[in-house]
């Protein structure tokens, strides 16, 4: 089953020099996730990961190597889905970014994970039906 990226990892993978255990756990699992071809992103998190790298150089390494993950494609009803989410756990008193749910609507549109180190994921997995993926303990 693929697994939607966010980009709290993808960070901590691509740009991050000095990682903790767990950090490192967790970049092994993306790169296990990535050998397995089940790793996927969106347009909008690549934008969040090529915002606000000031040098020229660095900014064309991290595209070049963003470019052997292919968007998955976001469609209206994606955008529906975010909004709804967005409406559900502001409700429930629980706030998010935009972004933050279009990864939630796609991740539940396709029935597929969300792998973040963001802990607002698992807030919104209390009110809506959010798969989180987890490190493999095997890893």
């Amino acid at each position: 089953m693929k697994v939607l990226i966010d980009t709290s990892v993808w960070s901590l993978a691509l740009r991050k020099k000095t990682l903790t255990g767990d950090e490192k756990k967790t970049v092994n699992e993306l790169k296990e996730l990535i050998k397995e071809f089940r790793a996927v992103i969106i347009g909008p998190v690549r934008q969040e990961l090529l915002s606000g790298i000031s040098q020229a150089e660095k900014y064309e390494m991290l595209k070049d190597k963003l470019k052997y993950f292919e968007d998955m494609a976001i469609n209206s009803e994606d955008y529906e889905k975010a909004s709804e989410l967005y409406n559900i756990c502001r409700k429930n008193g629980i706030q998010g970014s935009h972004i933050d749910f279009l990864i939630c609507a796609v991740s539940i549109n396709r029935n597929i994970s969300i792998f973040s180190t963001d802990k607002d994921f698992f807030e919104f997995s209390k009110v809506i039906p959010v798969r989180i993926h987890s490190v493999r303990n095997n890893l």
